[in-house]
């Protein structure tokens, strides 16, 4: 043991490194251990933490065992799946983080259409075992995203209009609560966890595994429509229009953002900003080409790469987007409509980006996600035809300053037409977060169900849920 792990011993108290590992499978990496400086980073390079160990955790024994020692030595507590939320809750200064990441098991029932996928698989990791069967989960849209962080915030995606939310297929969940118990949360079972894991965020414990449905999704229509700027504010005025009379099967995201210097790319738009609709139909083909025939004709878009695809080529098409060790900032806001004003803050709003790592989308919600009763999860704002997402990316540490408050003064200007906030879109900085992704009666609720699973707040480090006191 290095000296830099002797002195976290001392920290601890009298409760030794030696007597954690004694109880794990998986290992504790403390600081000076050569892996230690990997563990620690995650996808948001503008998060530095130094937490005091951290576990690698290969089973649900070693989770219960890492949150025993953390809640008897008063230690912060993150939780790390996939490490890919912006907010960077999964690690902690001089505290425990619990790394599920060697936790990446998925597997599927073909007969009951659902799979088990334990805490630290990616989406990536369940897309491979599900289209082995022919299926696949309705979940997010970047591949690298963790499932567990993803559908305990809600978990908008590509199937979402057609399938619900992630968070909508949680058919059961294995849960470590704050007391170092393992509970099953379903609708037989703990059914009011089950209510409040279904949107709630990280809040009740550690959620070592989903069993999630699955549907017979292989091949989607999918892909992008690239126009130049100036013509920005017309489609996206045609988008709206568009956007309310599409079939469930069809899930748009008209997104302000660099267009990449591609060969399929006229010259003249490499490099600058664009603005993309990004297409996932999860219908047959044919009813796809019909359904997106009058948008790929309004203004004769620059570029057309629309067509069949395999859904898990579509789930990482978009990864390089998205690259892990840059420095993010995000907000994000439910809208009640895209008027003029709101397509005006967003158009003018992204002339003014400081990075070509800056974006804005504008997700399209309703379908499946708007009928599901307000009160039947915890997951908010399922009235909004809108979830927008202002990110900003950057590279060195001196851009951070305009980094954050180009993403704040959209969101500001947002403001008079916002109804709330997703709480997986949010940054660090967010501390009105959790309030601001629900409505006031599902918030007294999660206060009420927080209360019971974890009444000291071991789990504090997320969009935090505070219970009473």
């Amino acid at each position: 043991m290095s000296n830099q792990a002797d002195q976290v011993a001392t920290m601890l108290g009298d409760a030794t490194l030696a007597e954690l590992s004694a109880d794990l499978r998986g290992e504790a990496i403390v600081p000076g251990d050569a892996e230690y400086e990997a563990r620690r980073a995650i996808w948001n390079g503008m998060i530095d933490r130094h937490p005091a160990v951290i576990v690698l955790c290969r089973d649900t024994a070693d989770v219960i065992a890492s949150v025993r020692f953390a809640r008897s030595n008063n230690l912060p507590l993150a939780v790390r799946g996939g490490g890919h939320n912006v907010a960077g809750n999964a690690v902690c200064d001089d505290g425990l983080v619990i790394d599920l990441s060697p936790m990446t098991a998925v597997h599927v029932d073909p007969v009951r259409q659902t799979a088990r996928v334990q805490g630290g698989a990616t989406l990536g990791d369940l897309d491979h075992a599900t289209r082995a069967f022919g299926m696949a989960a309705s979940t997010g849209v970047v591949s690298m995203t963790g499932v567990g962080g993803l559908t305990l915030g809600g978990g908008v995606g590509w199937l979402q209009r057609k399938y619900g939310l992630a968070c909508d297929n949680i058919v059961s969940a294995e849960v470590v609560t704050a007391n170092g118990q393992v509970i099953t949360a379903s609708e037989t079972e703990n059914s009011d966890l089950l209510w409040g894991l279904r949107g709630g965020g990280g809040n009740f414990g550690v959620v070592t595994s989903l069993e999630l449905r699955l549907f017979p999704v292989t091949t989607v229509y999918a892909g992008f429509l690239i126009y130049p700027m100036e013509q920005a504010t017309e489609v996206l005025r045609y988008y709206d229009e568009f956007c309310r009379d599409t079939p469930d099967e069809l899930t748009l995201i008209a997104s302000l953002a660099t267009v990449p210097p591609e060969e399929f790319v006229p010259e003249e738009l490499r490099d600058k900003l664009g603005l993309f609709i990004l297409v996932s139909h999860c219908g047959e083909m044919e009813a796809a080409e019909e359904s997106l025939r009058p948008l790929r004709a309004f203004g004769q878009p620059a570029v057309d790469m629309l067509g069949p695809m395999p859904h898990f080529e579509l789930q990482r098409m978009y990864d390089a987007a998205y690259p892990a060790g840059n420095r993010w900032y995000w907000k994000s806001d439910y809208v009640r409509a895209l008027d003029e004003a709101t397509i005006e803050t967003l158009v003018k709003g992204a002339a003014a980006r400081p990075t070509p790592l800056c974006a804005i989308d504008i997700h399209q919600m309703g379908g499946a996600v708007s009928r599901v009763a307000a009160d039947a999860t915890a997951f908010g704002h399922r009235d909004a035809p809108y979830l927008i997402n202002t990110y900003a990316g950057c590279v060195e540490p001196h851009e951070d300053a305009a980094t954050i408050a180009w993403p704040r003064g959209v969101s500001a200007k947002l403001a008079p037409n916002a109804t709330g906030a997703y709480v997986n879109f949010l940054s660090p900085t967010d501390s009105a977060g959790a309030r601001l992704a629900y409505e006031s009666g599902t918030y007294e609720r999660l206060v009420a169900l927080k209360t019971k699973y974890d009444p000291t707040n071991l789990f504090h480090l997320n969009h935090n849920i505070p219970p009473r006191s």
